[in-house]
C-alpha cells in the first residue's frame, strides 16, 4: 500500500506569499480541523483531524517566508528556533495556537 497522496498542493516560489496564503484560505474550508503541521525543508504539509493533508512545494523551515504560512495555520511555534537545523526528516507542530481576548487592544 503507497502512501496517501496530498488532497490538494501548491508550488511556492519566492515572491509569492500572498498566492501562498491565498491558497492555504481556500483549501482550509475544504477540510476538517487542522491538527498538524509538518515542516520539512522543502516542503510544509498541513493535516486535519482524519488525516487529510494538503502540501506547499518548494518553500521549509530554512526559509523566512514559512513563519507567516505557519502563523495562518495557527501553529505552535517558537519563531527564534524554527530555522534552526534538524537531524530529522521533518518537524512537526501542533495547530490551536489561540489569541487572548483583546491581545490587539492599547490600554
Amino acid at each position: 500500500m503507497s502512501a496517501p497522496l496530498p488532497l490538494a498542493t501548491h508550488d511556492f516560489h519566492d515572491g509569492e506569499l500572498n498566492a501562498a496564503l491565498d491558497f492555504l484560505r481556500r483549501i482550509r474550508d475544504e477540510m476538517s480541523t487542522v491538527r498538524k503541521v509538518r515542516v520539512w525543508t522543502d516542503r510544509v504539509q498541513v493535516f486535519d483531524v482524519n488525516a487529510d493533508y494538503f502540501e506547499l512545494r518548494g518553500l521549509g523551515y530554512p526559509d523566512a517566508d514559512v513563519l507567516p504560512i505557519l502563523d495562518a495555520v495557527n501553529t505552535v511555534y517558537k519563531p527564534e528556533s524554527i530555522h534552526d537545523p534538524f537531524d530529522g526528516q521533518y518537524k512537526e507542530f501542533k495547530t490551536g495556537r489561540r489569541y487572548p481576548w483583546a491581545q490587539d487592544r492599547v490600554m
